[in-house]
């Protein structure tokens, strides 16, 4: 916490920072930088920077990879194009279509037995194609491991590396004990903290909220101190400027 942290040289005391990270960490539904600048006394502007800082080092990732039986799918993120200003909304929204305005995430999650948590993966991607969504595959779940997928094209080719089966979503959810409802059940947790916390994310710092969420789930058997000590552990050498701030954005959207 001693080298670069996400709040060196920051203006604002120490406390209220760790209200922030106390807050983000354990509030169900996450924290709008509204209700902590009423609660802190700040701006909203600045609480705005202090939550995107603290969300910056709950998205560090795990070191181990999932393995077992893996759940992958994919869904649109960002909030409703209703609650988007007019100006924004009418550069933004093209056709009727549900992505047009929105960034696809693409998530996996280990699931749980005697031995093996519950443990979810995701990042914000630009298309769902072979190369994205095998490349997160290959990346974060051990070869061998049983893979549950829909019956999206972009998922063909895995079977060399991974025990791959398929559920095709336009005649079946559940083929015995083939199905992807674990992953899908995180989407509704996702996206009941965007829409009902945060109103509207854009697309540039979804994965700073995704991020956030994938934190939570991960770390909800733990109690709230721990998980205030987790994020505390994660804030070396996550300093960010302002230029950095919005670069990182940019980046995380690649």
């Amino acid at each position: 916490m001693k080298t670069d942290p996400i709040f060196e040289d920051s203006a604002l005391p120490l406390d209220v920072w760790f209200v922030a990270i106390w807050s983000v960490a354990n509030c169900k539904n996450g924290i709008s930088s509204y209700e902590l600048a009423r609660a802190t006394g700040i701006t909203q502007k600045s609480a705005g920077q202090v939550l995107y800082r603290i969300r910056i080092a709950m998205d560090a990732g795990g070191l181990t990879k999932l393995g077992g039986t893996v759940k992958a799918d994919e869904t649109y993120g960002g909030g409703h194009a209703k609650n988007m200003h007019a100006k924004v909304r009418k550069h933004r929204v093209i056709g009727r279509g549900a992505g047009d305005h929105k960034m696809l995430v693409m998530g996996m999650m280990q699931r749980t037995d005697v031995t093996i948590p519950r443990r979810v993966v995701a990042r914000v991607i630009k298309a769902a194609t072979s190369k994205n969504d095998q490349g997160l595959v290959r990346k974060h779940v051990e070869p061998g491991s049983a893979l549950m997928t829909d019956a999206a094209a972009a998922y063909l080719g895995l079977s060399a590396d991974y025990v791959h089966q398929r559920v095709n979503h336009a005649d079946e959810y559940v083929r015995g004990n083939v199905h992807t409802n674990g992953i899908e059940n995180f989407w509704s947790m996702l996206k009941r903290s965007v829409t009902g916390t945060y109103v509207s994310v854009d697309s540039l710092h979804l994965q700073a909220y995704v991020g956030e969420q994938v934190f939570r789930f991960n770390e909800r058997k733990g109690t709230d101190l721990a998980r205030f000590r987790s994020v505390l552990g994660s804030v070396a050498c996550k300093r960010l400027t302002w230029k950095d701030l919005t670069n990182h954005a940019l980046s995380a959207a690649s």
